[in-house]
């Protein structure tokens, strides 16, 4: 009868306030409004995710996390994952001299124009040295070819966790990256490191005219309530 959730993604951020608020489960870059198509067919899966993550006098729900969540329902119980199985577990890596960066997928569900965004990963890796790009799972092909003939990067596609991946090193001494997850996980990982985590905000004119109107402020809160990383201000992308 007892459940857990067991999540690190920015969607334990949204889905936990949702239940507190009593509103249905829908993801920040969806546009709201009226339900199109794709809308009412998640409904029913939607509805019963809320009956079974809310908690009542024969159920209680406990979620596991380290993304930070301030309004929680009555009943749920939160735990925070500080990765100290993973520090125990891997490294201290290795340090390379360069600087890494962090891919996101916010080109692929529409919120950040494509070329705004190759010419600001462009800009970053020249300003900070980097030469190696970690692809989101979600970032296509077509995009990821295009980073790397424009912008000289080796893009990585990797095949564990990227927290397990820098805590086993080596990696590089700076870790940029867009407003995501990792933010919130890598300065947990990595801990007790040399290593740097500095997120480079999304300039409101990056986004795409059919971005959800919460997408800024989304994304402005993912780096704002994360700790321990470095705030780079958005990079000029004319």
């Amino acid at each position: 009868p007892d459940l857990v959730v067991v999540d690190d993604g920015t969607a334990t951020m949204e889905f936990v306030a949702q239940l507190a608020r009593g509103e249905r489960l829908v993801r920040w870059h969806r546009k709201g409004g009226r339900p199109g198509p794709r809308d009412l067919l998640f409904a029913p899966v939607s509805s019963l995710a809320r009956r079974r993550l809310t908690p009542s006098e024969r159920r209680t729900v406990e979620v596991f996390s380290s993304m930070p969540i301030d309004e929680t329902p009555i009943g749920v119980r939160v735990s925070a994952n500080d990765f100290s199985w993973t520090r125990a577990r891997f490294g201290p890596p290795r340090l390379t001299k360069g600087a890494d960066l962090v891919g996101t997928s916010l080109v692929e569900t529409g919120v950040v124009d494509p070329d705004r965004y190759l010419q600001a990963v462009r800009t970053l890796a020249k300003a900070h040295g980097a030469t190696r790009y970690f692809a989101h799972r979600r970032e296509s092909v077509e995009k990821l070819h295009r980073l790397a003939a424009e912008t000289g990067l080796e893009i990585v596609r990797p095949d564990l966790p990227l927290e397990l991946i820098a805590r086993r090193g080596p990696i590089g001494r700076t870790i940029l990256s867009f407003p995501s997850t990792v933010v919130h996980t890598l300065p947990l990982a990595l801990a007790g490191t040399e290593v740097r985590v500095a997120v480079c905000d999304i300039d409101p004119a990056w986004l795409t005219e059919n971005a959800s109107p919460r997408a800024q402020g989304f994304l402005s809160g993912v780096t704002g309530t994360a700790r321990d990383v470095h705030r780079l201000s958005s990079v000029a992308s004319a």
